[in-house]
């Protein structure tokens, strides 16, 4: 079984990098697991390439696995339309896509881990409205994943409050976020993008976040981030191996009945 991650892409060569140190610290983290890279686009090497070349190697089964933090239009549309596409054409190739990243504890105790190593001191919770900034999609059902997400760190985290902000489509945008924090009493505002590497939209929230006492760095390759990889890629595991049994089960239940349907009809 191949683990394969599959990024979004960027321009900016930051992104690529910090998906390579996401793939290195899974492989260290569990050295016999196989852990290969596909771009969706911009970079290289793309999806179809990594595919068409493990099933020349003779790989015959792969955990594809979204770099994303919610189901939105990448990972319903885009990715499962990839992976059709190209797996048509190599039958002898099994691809499962695994679940996306979020919503997960894990993604909120690595927000925990950046906000920290900004400085953000955990005797100043109560005082601290934060910003919870993602890249922002069109798609509602994202959004509402992203304002879940801000409502529940709120709660569990003893923050003055979490509100959550976009750097693209839906607003509200960073900038208003902060001042609606300010407005509303908080003493300290700090900004955690919840995006997994650098590019475009993560400088995009920073560039909105001049009024903060303080932005973190984005997700990266926490090791949070890791384990978390690691979670779905043995859930989807579990459920192909499910899934299989159940196949092999009704196969084998199909194959002792037909010889009793045999018998019958001779005895008849």
């Amino acid at each position: 079984m191949v683990l394969l991650l599959v990024a979004h892409g960027s321009r900016d060569p930051r992104h690529a990098a910090t998906v390579t140190t996401l793939r290195d610290r899974l492989a260290a983290t569990r050295p016999g697991l196989r852990v290969e890279v596909g771009y969706l686009d911009f970079c290289v090497p793309s999806v179809p390439l990594v595919l068409e070349r493990l099933a020349a190697e003779g790989v015959r089964e792969v955990i594809a696995l979204p770099l994303l933090l919610t189901r939105a239009f990448h990972a319903r549309s885009d990715v499962p339309a990839v992976l059709r596409e190209v797996t048509a054409g190599l039958p002898g190739l099994r691809v499962r896509q695994a679940a996306v990243l979020g919503p997960s504890p894990l993604l909120t105790a690595t927000l925990e881990r950046r906000l920290r190593e900004a400085g953000v001191r955990p005797g100043e919770r109560r005082s601290t409205g934060v910003v919870l900034a993602a890249a922002g999609s069109s798609d509602p059902e994202a959004g509402a994943v992203i304002a879940g997400v801000a409502r529940e760190w709120e709660r569990a985290g003893g923050w003055f409050a979490v509100r959550p902000a976009f750097a693209s489509a839906a607003g509200p945008r960073v900038g208003d976020a902060i001042r609606a924090l300010r407005a509303a009493g908080a003493r300290r505002v700090a900004v955690a993008p919840y995006v997994l590497a650098p590019g475009r939209l993560p400088d995009r929230i920073a560039a909105g976040a001049g009024p903060a006492d303080t932005v973190a760095q984005v997700l990266g390759a926490a090791r949070e981030v890791v384990s978390l990889i690691l979670r779905r890629y043995e859930e989807a595991t579990a459920s192909a191996a499910t899934v299989s049994a159940a196949t092999a089960s009704s196969a084998t239940a199909s194959s002792a009945a037909r010889p009793q349907d045999h018998s019958a009809a001779f005895r008849g």
